[in-house]
This record gives C-alpha cells, structure tokens and sequence, in this order.
C-alpha cells in the first residue's frame, strides 16, 4: 500500500473537521463522486478540471457493495482499496472518502462542498443530489466527457479483442 494513502484516505468522521479547518482558511472545496473502476485518461482529464474549480478535491469513492449494486455482479473490476491507493497517488486528489450508498447525499450533506462537479454525461437539472448542493448555496458544475474514454467502453474493447473482432 502507498503511504500517500494513509494521509488521503480518511473516513467521514475524519474528514469533517479536516474540512471545516480549510473552509475557515478559505478554502474551497470541491467534491466529486464515482465509482473509479478500471481508472483511465477520461478520469484523469475530469478530475483535473474538477480541482481547477477550487482549492481541494475530496472523492468520494463507491465501496465495492455499492458499485456492484450500482453495475452489477462482476463489477467492480478493482476493489475499493486499490482504487483508493491509484486514486491517491494523483496530485490533483486531496482525500478520499469511501461510501456504501447509491448515492452521495450523506457526503455532501457533512462536508457541503462549495462545488459538486459530475461528467458530461450527466445534466444538471436530472442530478438528484443538485438540491441538496444548492439548498446551502453551493454549486453544480458538469465537466464535459472525454469521448470514447469509459470504463464500459474500455471493457467492450477488451471483449472484442478476447473474441477477435478487431
């Protein structure tokens, strides 16, 4: 395991008051959520732009449970703890925060992210974490897609290739 993981890597209960510090520093920080599974040039170019917008970048990283519930059984291809070990060794990542639920409502009702960003390919106005995120005034912020770079695609390739379709 990297040891940059044991200082991004923290759990909630942790991480509110690491939070509530850089706020009053003024600091802002922006949140970001997804499940990260087979990490690849599209999550990079999203989760650079993400910390653009602000002064810190938490994730909060799907739990194994959760991205099966969320993708299926065989999902996720990478277990939650290598995720978090790739995902730490990111400059651009300050701390990651591990959840079980389908959804970040929780994660973002403790921290209050002053920007929650999403990928391309979602929009705003369907985003059901959206009110929660702007009842306290913060803000959504849509990152546009890098195209044809996906986990689902990468994995349709990878099957092509296996059977020789290509």
């Amino acid at each position: 395991m990297l040891s940059i993981l044991k200082n991004k890597l923290l759990s909630l209960s942790d991480l509110v008051p690491v939070v509530q510090n850089r706020k009053a520093e003024g600091e802002k920080l922006v949140f970001t959520n997804g499940c990260f599974d087979l990490i690849h040039v599209g999550h990079l170019r999203y989760l650079e732009k993400a910390r653009q917008s602000g002064d810190f970048l938490i994730i909060g990283l799907n739990s194994d449970m959760s991205v099966r519930n969320l993708k299926g059984e065989g999902r996720p291809f990478v277990t939650e703890m290598e995720r978090a070990e790739v995902l730490s060794a990111l400059v651009f990542v300050d701390y990651i925060v591990i959840f079980s639920e389908a959804r970040p409502d929780r994660l973002i009702e403790s921290l209050k992210p002053h920007i929650h960003v999403k990928g391309g390919d979602y929009k705003k106005e369907d985003l059901p974490e959206r009110k929660i995120v702007e009842s306290y005034g913060g803000k959504v912020v849509i990152v546009e897609l890098v195209h044809g770079k996906s986990t689902t695609f990468m994995v349709e390739e990878i099957c092509k290739k296996v059977r020789g379709d290509m």
